[in-house]
């Protein structure tokens, strides 16, 4: 009651419903903020991870004898399709045996 007392000496006309609403207002405008950020953290993932993609086909495509079991890089396969995209030749640069012998 001290408190919406003195909310309503401050603003005479709204008292504690202007405060709450101008509250409001902000706690919309920091989720605002907050989902802009995030989507700029994801942003920045997926170009982090194109990058390193790249920077693997563009390895892969520089080494002169590259056996396809070395390509494996903890577990995880490099070849992308980053890197058909970045090197036209990719499948012609004998780095991959055919299926059928």
């Amino acid at each position: 009651m001290v408190y919406e007392a003195s909310a309503r000496i401050r603003d005479p006309v709204y008292g504690c419903a202007g405060v709450i609403c101008q509250l409001q207002k902000q706690v919309s405008e920091l989720q605002a903020q907050l989902a802009q950020a995030q989507a700029e953290v994801v942003s920045l993932q997926l170009q982090q991870a194109n990058l390193v993609g790249a920077l693997l086909c563009m390895e892969v495509a520089q080494s002169p004898q590259t056996n396809p079991k070395q390509l494996a890089v903890d577990d995880t396969f490099v070849g992308s399709p980053q890197c058909y995209h970045s090197n036209p030749n990719f499948m012609e640069d004998n780095l991959w045996e055919p299926l059928w012998t």
